[in-house]
């Protein structure tokens, strides 16, 4: 039998209400904040730097369902519409967040959308000077297992099996990991255990391993999650949502270099107000969103467009946030602590929310706190 926290049915739910204190209610009218190019960086109270501004702002983000808001802000133009004459937002993809955290360190990107445990790992590496200046989504990630697993002795049946994470120290693979530990399920991160995690295949061959039986299941993100439940015909064993305060958890969030907070705050000021263009056009358009993010999810990655039941399925397990849940943020970095991902927690500082506050307050929409870590 399955605990309380877990689920034997993928039918669809109805997506937390806690997004309204930052979405709907008031993206409505924060996106009628002012032009680009205010002389200060917004909330700061720093004076913004006299250097010109970049001709070109390098953006990342991944081709899934929990990246929505980039996908809608770059095929809708609203990044590159925010941006001051003569800046051009140029934009790299990626299948998971450790790759693309790797590109932000190493210096071909600017910004990122990336999940928690990337972002956290980029903070902790560079001491600082990566931060988090805004969250995006919300949501959109769990175990799925075979019927037969579901229907065994769950989850003690899963000690031998193999389950699969999108990467190595990714926040999927942090999630699963430290779930299984609260189980009683060693894990390690150099391979082995009792449980061993395939972190290596990618989603889209864990996909084809998971239809061929090949592995158990695994914990991904979304549209992931629901091609496993539907086409791998496996069983959503544990939605993530329940395991965190409220139904809500950071999936995704958007950082940038330090330097480019310091250097160019308009332009991160700008992306930002792209950002909340986005988020508000699809908590607006719960009729058209799905299908214009499935457009541009396919534009992206040059595939097919998702199945329509897959993408039904999967935006009832998402909801689009510019908090970051600064709480929820501290209990991702003491996870990957105690994985050995990282070699501290201590992530105060992390945080920059003083450009998204101040757009919030000049549209007078409430604000978002950065709790203990701004």
């Amino acid at each position: 039998m399955f605990g309380e926290t877990h689920l034997r049915s993928s039918a669809p739910r109805r997506r937390g209400t806690r997004r309204a204190a930052t979405s709907v209610a008031l993206l409505a009218t924060a996106v009628v904040v002012g032009a680009c190019g205010s002389g200060t960086a917004a909330g700061t109270g720093a004076t913004a730097s006299t250097q010109p501004d970049p001709s070109t702002v390098n953006l990342g983000y991944l081709v899934n369902l929990t990246h929505a808001p980039a996908l809608v802000g770059v095929s809708q133009g609203f990044f590159q519409g925010a941006m001051p004459t003569g800046t051009t937002v140029k934009t790299t993809t990626f299948s998971a967040g450790p790759a693309e955290s790797e590109a932000l360190l190493g210096g071909t990107l600017d910004a990122a959308f990336v999940g928690p445990g990337p972002a956290i790992n980029a903070f902790i590496k560079t001491k600082g000077k990566v931060l988090i200046v805004a969250g995006t989504a919300s949501g959109g990630a769990g175990l799925v297992v075979s019927k037969s697993v579901a229907d065994g002795n769950f989850p003690a049946d899963l000690a031998g099996k193999t389950l699969s994470s999108p990467q190595l120290g990714n926040t999927q693979d942090i999630a699963l990991r430290t779930w299984l530990a609260t189980k009683g399920l060693a894990t390690s991160v150099n391979g082995g255990g009792q449980v061993t995690i395939d972190s290596s295949s990618g989603n889209s061959v864990s996909l084809q391993n998971f239809k061929a039986g090949k592995i158990a299941g695994g914990w991904v993100p979304e549209p992931y999650e629901s091609e496993f439940i539907l086409q791998g015909k496996g069983t959503l064993a544990v939605d993530e949502v329940s395991l965190w305060p409220n139904g809500q958890f950071p999936t995704t969030v958007l950082v940038v270099g330090k330097n480019l907070l310091q250097n160019h705050p308009d332009v991160v000021r700008d992306l930002i107000k792209g950002l909340v263009k986005s988020v508000n056009w699809i908590n607006s358009n719960e009729s058209a969103a799905p299908a214009a993010v499935n457009t541009a999810l396919a534009a992206s990655t040059g595939g097919k467009l998702l199945k329509s039941d897959v993408l039904a399925l999967a935006w009832t397990h998402l909801s689009f946030v510019l908090d970051p849940f600064a709480s929820d943020l501290q209990t991702d970095a003491n996870s990957a602590l105690k994985l050995g991902f990282n070699k501290t927690s201590d992530i105060k500082g992390i945080l920059d929310l003083g450009p998204l506050n101040a757009i919030l307050s000049a549209a007078g929409a409430p604000t978002v706190s950065a709790g203990s870590l701004g």
